[in-house]
């Protein structure tokens, strides 16, 4: 199974008045993480959406362990949870600098058209992203 990690320095602008990360902030970790998942795999986001085909989120889990806070230096690990050819769910792990598991979640993510918001099949529309996928998951 790919795993694709990417370390995140926590911004000022990222923690609450407690001085911990806000919590919304991990799910645009989540983002950052998957999309360095698929740039590993050798896509882009960018050049499906010029297909006018769009990856909304359909279902989201996040579990919170421990507070990350200003300074620290974020670990996000990122793999495909699950793929059936037309949904992939993403899972993910963040973690402290010391290596503490700080966050765990998982996406679900459904592509669709730009006009309709009607799914289509990775598989066909999309040959290459389905074998990475199915390569990336064993």
């Amino acid at each position: 199974m790919k795993i694709a990690e990417k370390q995140i320095e926590v911004r000022y602008a990222e923690t609450d008045q407690m001085g911990v990360v806000y919590h919304a902030n991990y799910l645009i970790w989540m983002e950052i993480g998957r999309t360095e998942f698929i740039k590993q795999l050798g896509f882009h986001y960018a050049d499906m959406e010029k297909e006018d085909i769009l990856s909304p989120v359909t279902d989201l889990q996040i579990s919170y362990k421990k507070p990350l806070r200003y300074g620290d230096m974020a670990t996000v690990r990122t793999w495909i949870d699950a793929y059936d050819g037309i949904r992939v769910t993403y899972g993910y792990e963040i973690f402290t600098s010391d290596g503490e598991l700080a966050a765990t979640g998982k996406t679900q993510h459904v592509c669709v058209r730009r006009d309709s918001f009607r799914p289509i099949l990775i598989r066909k529309y999309f040959p290459d992203w389905h074998e990475a996928y199915e390569r990336a998951k064993k």
